[in-house]
């Protein structure tokens, strides 16, 4: 009886991935990553700068990389950073962070994220503190947005560390 039902599912689920409020659904469920490297060669105390491109795992299940054109109202409604190379990396060695956020081309960016109070000792894993005075409809109706992260560090470091930065957002049916 199941297996009569699947294949009838399965159509329903890809007939309802059209309408907006599963786009929404879909939007604020899965959230926004990038992997941004903190240099051994800076210097403490001086501010440098690390760029990448920030993608959401539901783009792979659209043709044109984006499922954004039925959804409005979209803000940060949490960020986070951790390390993943070295993952014991001690984010306590950057003493402040700002994260934007811009089309690909490093337009129309806005700040979405921060910490400016990094304590010495916050170990592999923090919250950040989210900026969500912006709508961001238009960045992530592009197939990738571009996050460039603004950071001092407290301490010399070693090594090369990649840390990784996780959006989550809120999306509304765009009627």
């Amino acid at each position: 009886m199941l297996t009569k039902r699947l294949p009838l599912l399965f159509i329903f689920v890809l007939f309802a991935s059209g309408c907006a409020m599963t786009q929404s659904i879909i939007k604020s469920t899965f959230p926004y990553t990038t992997d941004l490297t903190v240099l051994a060669s800076a210097q403490p105390g001086k501010e440098y700068e690390a760029i990448g491109a920030a993608t959401s795992f539901d783009q792979n299940f659209s043709r044109s990389g984006n499922d954004a054109d039925k959804i409005n109202a979209v803000r940060i409604i949490s960020a986070k950073l951790r390390s993943i190379n070295p993952a014991t990396f001690n984010i306590g060695n950057i003493s402040e962070a700002r994260f934007y956020m811009a089309k690909p081309d490093g337009s129309d960016e806005v700040l979405v994220a921060s910490r400016m109070d990094i304590t010495p000792d916050v170990g592999n894993e923090m919250v950040l503190d989210i900026d969500n005075s912006h709508f961001l409809d238009q960045l992530i109706r592009m197939p990738h947005v571009r996050i460039r992260m603004v950071y001092k560090l407290r301490n010399s470091i070693s090594a090369d560390a990649s840390l990784r930065l996780v959006l989550g957002l809120s999306a509304y049916p765009n009627n």
